[in-house]
């Protein structure tokens, strides 16, 4: 079987090798590090694979990366996701408001009342009783 060698370029190679002596990258960076050093030594994909534990097809792609992207292909890209609905500040807030004064007439704050003064206060644009619920048990606060 012809090997599927990979030049590294002796900074890349330096990088590599100063990385995987350290030992404190993540895991999945530590793995595609020791494959390209494998592959540059001149080891074959299949090789590499068994060595690390991986598929064969995950080695081309890392050798394919490489070659398209160097280094910067080792830290994985963002990820889509959907996004963070309320920020630190913002549950601070709503967290806050549970804790204050209850409104006239009221004994304790109930979650459809506090959403609905968060949306008032313009704390947030919209806020459900139970995602008020999830806000005030991440925080360990229950007032109500």
């Amino acid at each position: 079987m012809k090997k599927q060698h990979l030049k590294l370029t002796e900074s890349d190679k330096k990088y590599l090798t100063e990385l995987l002596s350290k030992g404190q990258a993540k895991a999945r960076v530590i793995r595609r590090a020791m494959g390209l050093l494998q592959l540059h030594q001149g080891e074959t994909f299949q090789k590499v694979a068994e060595l690390l534990g991986i598929d064969y097809y995950t080695v081309s792609i890392w050798r394919r990366k490489y070659l398209e992207n160097g280094l910067e292909f080792l830290s994985d890209l963002p990820r889509s996701g959907r996004p963070i609905e309320f920020d630190g500040e913002q549950r601070a807030k709503i967290t806050a408001l549970a804790c204050s004064e209850t409104p006239d007439g009221r004994a304790k704050w109930s979650l459809q009342l506090l959403a609905d003064k968060a949306v008032e206060l313009e704390m947030v644009e919209s806020i459900s009783p139970s995602k008020v619920r999830e806000v005030l048990k991440k925080m360990n606060s229950s007032p109500i």
